[in-house]
């Protein structure tokens, strides 16, 4: 993936370039990102794309925590960005794979905590995309979804 192929933003009163690194882990750290988990974290990502100012660059799965490359605008908070990738998730997850509910012993899907970093757009942001994509063991690390392109906005 090429991530330098993020653009800046332009509104009508600013222009942003605004990258995340967000980490967030399953409850209690339980091995719950099956593959089947995964296309739905995935496929909700996509849906979120297209009703919030929150385009995923780059989207990885290593068995207790996903990684997120991420874009948004300066009106979303990171915290307001982070609530609403945690809470739609874990809704559709919930409603589309029963079991994992029933393995988190009927409670949250993400664990409360969470990592979250700015990005560099020339200094680090091809680093942060490779340490994403060389996190966990090789075997159980796979990349649920990345572009090339930036044409959210």
């Amino acid at each position: 993936m090429s991530v330098s192929s993020s653009t800046d933003i332009h509104k009508s009163h600013n222009v942003s370039l605004l990258l995340y690194h967000l980490v967030c882990s399953t409850k209690y750290r339980r091995f719950v990102l099956s593959p089947k988990v995964d296309r739905i974290l995935k496929r909700t990502c996509l849906d979120i794309e297209d009703r919030y100012e929150i385009h995923f660059l780059e989207i990885g799965s290593d068995k207790d925590h996903i990684h997120f490359l991420l874009q948004s605008v300066p009106s979303y908070s990171p915290t307001k960005i982070v609530r609403t990738i945690k809470s739609i998730t874990a809704r559709e997850i919930f409603s589309q794979a029963p079991g994992v509910k029933r393995a988190l012993w009927g409670g949250a899907f993400w664990g409360s905590g969470f990592y979250i970093n700015t990005v560099g757009r020339h200094g680090n942001e091809k680093i942060i995309a490779q340490y994403v994509k060389n996190q966990g063991k090789e075997k159980e690390y796979e990349v649920l979804h990345k572009t090339d392109q930036l044409n959210l906005f």
